[in-house]
């Protein structure tokens, strides 16, 4: 098969009417173990880039979009094993525990999906955005804990703003005349439960940060 390359100058750019929107265990296994073990990749989509090297507004490719990247563990200590997090303008943030993603038979733990909140600031009063990165990291019955490079990949996005708290009017415009002159409105109000936990949509509005 032939080996497809679709990322130009660190932009993703993907033939129109065309998404890639991998599942948890397509990122750790047909991309991250490949990266990892120097195999070859279904198609060189997923740019490598030290997502700490940038604020996330200004890493390459459309902010409104999802994006991926390939990007090694750097440690924020000698000799430590947590990793530097911090950008120009703030730092990514751990939040809740990791995540373990089986696989598809779901005997296997095949890999960690830890859940990071980016904000602005230094620690630890900085300010929260709506920017979230998933950073996928292999298992260790699946990696070689002996290998030099952590690899990880790394999906970054603007959470959605929720209108749960919103309740939207709607216009009955098949109200009869005598029922709206008896002092109704014509107004009817629907309360909107929509949630607000989409961890996958990235069309917040920009200028809130």
């Amino acid at each position: 098969m032939e080996k497809l390359n679709f990322v130009k100058n660190g932009v993703v750019r993907l033939p129109p009417g065309f998404r890639f929107h991998p599942t948890d265990q397509e990122l750790l296994l047909d991309y991250l173990k490949r990266k990892v073990f120097s195999c070859p990749l279904p198609a060189s989509i997923i740019p490598e880039l030290d997502v700490c090297k940038a604020d996330p507004w200004d890493l390459p490719g459309d902010w409104e979009e999802e994006r991926y990247f390939f990007s090694r563990r750097e440690a924020k200590y000698p000799n430590g094993k947590r990793s530097n997090r911090a950008t120009g303008s703030g730092y990514w943030k751990a939040t809740g525990i990791d995540k373990q993603i089986v696989s598809a038979s779901g005997k296997h733990v095949v890999g960690l999906k830890k859940t990071l909140v980016f904000y602005r600031g230094k620690p630890p009063h900085g300010s929260r955005t709506d920017w979230i990165m998933h950073e996928y990291r292999l298992h260790s019955s699946v990696s070689n804990q002996m290998r030099k490079e952590k690899w990880v990949v790394c999906r970054i996005f603007l959470k959605k703003r929720g209108t749960k708290n919103q309740n939207p009017v709607f216009y009955d415009f098949l109200r009869s005349d005598s029922s709206s002159s008896s002092g109704s409105s014509g107004i009817t109000q629907v309360s909107c439960n929509e949630s607000d936990d989409h961890e996958e949509s990235s069309k917040s509005n920009f200028n809130s940060f």
